[in-house]
């Protein structure tokens, strides 16, 4: 199913965001401004994941 491969996109990128944003702090002097922005980043990702989750549960419940 489409969705669902859309699904573990975003899951695939919100981890590799969070790899990124992991090496970056690592560094000795760490970009805070790009830490910042891919930390938005994750938090879209996040948010989209839990919207879709949710909407997929909701239809779910009217097919059932």
């Amino acid at each position: 199913m489409m969705t669902d491969r859309y699904l573990e996109y975003l899951s695939r990128e919100h981890a590799r965001l969070e790899d990124e944003i992991r090496l970056e702090s690592k560094r000795p002097r760490p970009d805070e401004v790009l830490i910042a922005r891919l930390k938005k980043l994750k938090l879209a990702l996040k948010d989209q994941m839990q919207s879709w989750d949710s909407n997929h549960a909701s239809s779910d419940r009217l097919t059932a």
